[in-house]
């Protein structure tokens, strides 16, 4: 164990947002030994770094070997990178990677800059490029995988934190009157005080859309549930980003209150946070949930491991046929006709798994 302040710390994890907010435990235990740390993150992933306790800043650059639509190999960009994280003159770094990607691409890039001291967790042979070179079980949950590298390099959790994912507090206020003045939440024109009314904390939050495709709930099936939700007396808001909008309109039809594209990751944060139940599928808001403790109906497709990768730390019931044929393929697209491991969940079943979350 290295003990005493480790200066500044660089640490790496270059894929979405979900993967960066399961790298909470990680990036706390860093800061609790560390005087600075410098988050680097991918494109989609920056935003939610951001929003992690102990992160003093956040540096975003596209990666050609993580990223799943990765740009070009640019010689100039990589000199860039290198030159940037010299200027910095780290004293060490922490290169956080998924269990099928390589952190040994950007160990070369960060020994080349001279970080003097680098971890990472690695299956393949790393030669000079690691100090640390850590092995550990992949099928324990992608939270506590992260930790055990952090302890591995030397860093563990201060007194008191229980491990769980989190958020920087506060989060903003999400205001009623800004999002009618845009447009925002209104199905049959409802007035400002009524978009008020149902942003009342106690609502269930159905979230339709995923970054993969095999991962999400059809959009007809999302549409039923918030009927059905809305039958069973719940207030059901619909989230998604500002290239969801039209997903997010048919799926909150007019019973549900459509808030696709309305807000930023952090105001969505607030908005997960005032739910009794988030209703999502393995997909970033899942784990956003999870980091301000709200209670999730997971719609999991086994594409990959519900252990490794299901809402970590909070109330969830997982749905969706985890022995289906797509099990552990890692498809981005579903290679089975029917989408069978998801559509086989239906409508009163997400209801039943809400009432389940909302009376325990």
């Amino acid at each position: 164990m290295v003990t005493g302040r480790r200066g500044t710390v660089l640490v790496a994890r270059l894929d979405n947002a979900g993967d960066v907010l399961l790298q909470g435990p990680l990036v706390r235990a860093v800061a609790a030994a560390a005087d600075r740390v410098v988050f680097l993150a991918g494109p989609a992933g920056a935003e939610a770094a951001a929003l992690l306790p102990g992160v003093d800043e956040v540096w975003t650059w596209a990666c050609p070997w993580i990223l799943g639509d990765p740009p070009p190999v640019d010689a100039a960009d990589l000199t860039a990178l290198t030159d940037r994280v010299r200027a910095l003159t780290p004293d060490e770094a922490v290169v956080s990677t998924s269990f099928h990607q390589s952190p040994l691409p950007l160990a070369l890039l960060l020994r080349a800059a001279g970080v003097p001291r680098i971890s990472a967790t690695s299956v393949d042979y790393p030669g000079s490029l690691l100090d640390v070179r850590h092995r550990t079980d992949d099928d324990r949950p992608e939270p506590e995988r992260a930790l055990s590298l952090a302890r591995a390099a030397g860093f563990d959790l201060p007194d008191g934190d229980d491990g769980r994912l989190a958020v920087r507090r506060p989060l903003p206020p999400v205001d009623a009157r800004d999002l009618h003045t845009r447009g925002f939440g209104v199905p049959g024109g409802h007035r400002c005080a009524d978009l008020a009314e149902a942003l009342a904390p106690g609502y269930v939050v159905l979230h339709p859309g995923a970054s993969v495709p095999a991962r999400a709930w059809p959009a007809q099936r999302c549409a039923e549930a918030v009927e059905a939700l809305a039958d069973a007396g719940h207030r059901v808001l619909v989230t998604g980003g500002p290239g969801e909008r039209a997903l997010t309109a048919a799926v909150a039809g007019a019973r549900g209150v459509d808030l696709g594209g309305a807000t930023t990751l952090a105001e969505t944060a607030a908005l997960l946070d005032g739910a009794a139940a988030v209703v999502v599928g393995n997909t970033g808001p899942a784990h956003l949930a999870a980091a301000v403790g709200t209670p999730v109906v997971s719609l999991f497709s086994p594409v990959v491991p519900a252990a490794r990768w299901a809402p970590y730390g909070v109330p969830t019931v997982l749905l969706g046929d985890q022995d289906a044929p797509c099990r552990l393929t890692r498809a981005r697209e579903c290679p089975v006709p029917g989408h069978p491991c998801l559509t086989s969940v239906t409508a009163d079943d997400v209801v039943a798994a809400v009432e389940k979350l909302v009376t325990t």
